[in-house]
Order: C-alpha cells, then sequence, then structure tokens
C-alpha cells in the first residue's frame, strides 16, 4: 500500500481511497474531498428521484456534477489572511425527463433537503477520542 492509501470499510463493503499521484500518493481511489462530493452527489440523485418517484413524475436520469474550491468571501475584509478562506461547492443537476418548470423548480428545492446537504449546512460538532491500546 501506498503512502496515503485507505481501506474504508462499513461493515459490508469495502472501498478505497487516495491521493493523486502529484501529491505523493498512488491515485488507486478517490481522495478525501472526492469522496465528500461523491457522497453529496449521491444523496442528492437519490432524494430527487425518490421524491419524482413518489410523485409519479417521469424523471429519466438526474446527473450531479459537484466542484469544491477554499475561496475567500466575496465581502472578505481579510482576504491575505489564509484561514478567511471558505470551502465553497458548486452543484449542476440535470433533470433528464418530460417535467415542467413547476416541476423542475420542486425538484430543485427538494435536492437542498437530501440528508447529507444538510449535514453539510447545518453547524457540525465532531468529537475525536484517542482508542487506547
Amino acid at each position: 500500500m501506498g503512502p496515503f492509501e485507505q481501506v474504508l470499510l462499513d461493515g459490508r463493503h469495502t472501498l478505497r481511497a487516495d491521493e493523486p499521484i502529484t501529491v505523493g500518493g498512488g491515485d488507486v481511489g478517490p481522495g478525501p474531498y472526492e469522496l465528500l462530493l461523491m457522497a453529496l452527489g449521491s444523496c442528492t440523485s437519490m432524494t430527487i428521484n425518490m421524491y419524482a418517484t413518489r410523485k409519479k413524475w417521469t424523471l429519466d436520469r438526474v446527473v450531479v456534477r459537484l466542484r469544491h474550491e477554499r475561496a475567500y468571501p466575496d465581502d472578505c475584509v481579510n482576504c491575505e489572511d489564509s484561514k478567511s478562506k471558505i470551502d465553497r461547492i458548486w452543484c449542476s443537476i440535470e433533470l433528464v425527463g418530460t417535467l415542467d418548470e413547476a416541476q423542475r423548480t420542486r425538484l430543485m428545492e427538494i435536492a437542498k433537503q437530501c440528508p447529507i446537504h444538510r449535514t453539510l449546512t447545518n453547524k457540525i460538532e465532531i468529537r475525536s477520542d484517542l482508542v487506547a491500546l
């Protein structure tokens, strides 16, 4: 295994994560930010699909494209301070199917209700504990 390669286990599935070759990884899997975007994209697509199915709307496919960047806020006062950067995720959603504008608008509202979107936009508290050996 490479220096950054990770095996991720959830009890039923095994995934690999890594960093790109350009930063010393082996690129055998997505990096941490890519995994985060994949979680958001899949949750968004699933949430939209479930809603459209329940409403019996003709939605053939949902394509979610995401991009992450670290950026300064538009009204940044301390832009020279690297701590003033914010994380920004750009989300483009393509809804393929015979939907009217009202349905498309509603599905875009529903997209923001996916559990991962809500988690990322709410206050998050992460508590870490050291496990004694």
